[in-house]
């Protein structure tokens, strides 16, 4: 796999084929992911919008290097604002489609408040914290002392340890219960959100707090029926949304000199 070398240290990624005349996908994992833990989802989507897409594991995750320091309340911020602009600079990518899940969706949200996107889905994304986030996180901590979410999470990534415990901890932190990014947001561009009404580390208040902050058209799916992985559980559904929000809300087109 191609390895991107940044300050923050070596970052695995797979940039997968598609029309170059048109803005990029980036897919922007969640806190237990990485490009793997994608599995297929990110080739479909570039199959069915005819995009190239960059996939990409943070530092600490997958077989990107360690991640230099634990994850403090603004490491989201970090991730969106600092490390992002970094990596797809360093790559070439202008003005792309954000595809985050989760902390990821969290991130695309607040790179898209400094940068220009052309659109943003976001499927569970995080805007502030709630009971839901630490009742979700201590499930998933039982079931990784238990063994089953370590054994799974030890499949995809070089430190599963390393992962699980910066993710958990700062969620289940004292601190992290005031974490909020809802004044934090300017975002203009499309945005397409996602999360299934049964998901496990949220309420649907969250995609409410988030079509009150953005300035741009705004789309809502809520699948019945499903988790906090709609992109896994149903990928049909959730890739022919995209497919058809992308169709109406972006032209495609690289944003070379343009301001926001």
């Amino acid at each position: 796999m191609p390895v991107a070398d940044t300050r923050h240290g070596p970052i695995e990624h797979v940039v997968i084929d598609g029309d170059p005349s048109r803005s990029p996908l980036v897919f922007l994992h969640g806190g237990l992911g990485c490009v793997a833990a994608w599995g297929r989802f990110p080739a479909a989507v570039a199959a069915a919008t005819g995009r190239r897409a960059l996939v990409y594991s943070r530092p600490g995750n997958g077989g990107s290097g360690p991640a230099k320091s634990p994850h403090t309340v603004r490491y989201m911020h970090e991730q969106g604002q600092l490390f992002l602009p970094e990596l797809l600079d360093l790559l070439g990518i202008d003005n792309p489609v954000l595809i985050g899940h989760s902390d990821g969706g969290t991130t695309a949200l607040l790179y898209a408040s400094v940068r220009p996107a052309e659109a943003v889905v976001v499927m569970g994304p995080h805007l502030y914290f709630e009971e839901a986030n630490r009742t979700g996180i201590e499930a998933a901590r039982t079931a990784y002392e238990t063994g089953p979410l370590y054994r799974k999470l030890a499949l995809v990534h070089d430190d599963p340890h390393g992962v699980f415990t910066n993710w958990s901890e700062l969620w289940l932190s004292d601190e992290f219960r005031s974490w909020s990014i809802e004044n934090d947001l300017d975002v203009t561009a499309p945005v397409l959100m996602i999360q299934g009404d049964r998901d496990e580390y949220g309420t649907l208040g969250q995609l409410d707090a988030l079509q009150r902050a953005v300035r741009g058209p705004v789309r809502r799916l809520v699948p019945e029926g499903v988790d906090h992985y709609p992109h896994l559980v149903r990928p049909d559904l959730v890739i022919g949304a995209i497919t058809g929000f992308l169709a109406e809300h972006a032209t495609g087109l690289p944003a070379t000199g343009r301001t926001r």
